[in-house]
């Protein structure tokens, strides 16, 4: 087997116990996926390509130089989706200017407040919530707001899903740990097939991103690297779903 990005952070004693008890077979993809682009905006990519520790002077939830590292891997699957008509569905964060709406996010870190007023040293005036330029959704393709950490918790992704046909998601985004867990976990809980693309994803704290990569393999989705994500994208051509069409209804 190939060595995996987890494997560093195992003892002796978890391999073999991964090895015998069964975890981590493999699922397979879905027959009708859809891309979901989990919370990659500006508050957790910073405004530019820098290291992780200047970055968060400024944006408090950046994960820096390896959210700037995965941009292009989000951009090729998006493109390829793009090109077979597959659905594409973004998710960023939603939050009221007086901040009252942000709940427990405040209970676990003295700087939540920035994410209602923002800090007056950033240089770009773009919303934390705003998705990456590099990666900018297009007409066609689906938004969702969102409070907490799982895209399905209060929105309608299970409606849309429904609506389009799609039987299964290709996960990207961040962080690793926190919002593409609670998806992943969410979706299984709704028998909802899922891939993570694990170079597609990032996550403040690199060992955090490795081990719940691992935890995840072992028990929910399965991941893999984005090439195979491209190459089963790229069999889709011929997928119908009953697609967004992008153009305005009104006038």
């Amino acid at each position: 087997m190939a060595e995996q990005i987890w494997d560093k952070f195992l003892t002796e004693r978890d391999k073999a116990v991964f090895a015998a008890s069964g975890y981590g077979a493999t699922a397979g993809f879905g027959n009708k996926p859809a891309l979901l682009v989990i919370d990659v905006n500006y508050n957790f990519c910073g405004d530019k390509n820098e290291p992780i520790l200047e970055s968060i002077k400024r944006y408090p939830h950046s994960c820096g130089e390896d959210a700037w590292a995965v941009l292009p891997v989000i951009r090729k699957l998006i493109d390829a989706c793009h090109d077979n008509t597959v659905p594409v569905i973004f998710s960023t964060g939603s939050v009221r200017a007086d901040g009252w709406d942000s709940g427990g996010w405040d209970w676990k870190n003295s700087r939540g407040a920035e994410d209602a007023a923002p800090p007056a040293n950033r240089a770009s005036n773009r919303d934390g919530n705003d998705i990456m330029d590099q990666i900018a959704p297009q007409p066609q393709d689906l938004i969702i707001a969102k409070l907490k950490p799982s895209v399905f918790h209060g929105t309608s992704l299970s409606g849309f899903l429904n609506d389009m046909g799609a039987d299964s998601l290709l996960i990207t985004g961040t962080t690793t740990s926190g919002c593409v867990r609670a998806t992943v976990l969410d979706a299984f809980s709704l028998n909802i097939r899922t891939t993570i693309a694990a170079d597609a994803c990032f996550d403040r704290s690199q060992a955090s991103h490795a081990i719940n990569l691992c935890d995840m393999d072992a028990k929910y989705s399965d991941v893999v690297g984005s090439d195979e994500v491209l190459t089963h994208i790229n069999t889709l051509s011929d997928v119908e779903y009953n697609m967004p069409t992008g153009i305005s209804l009104a006038g």
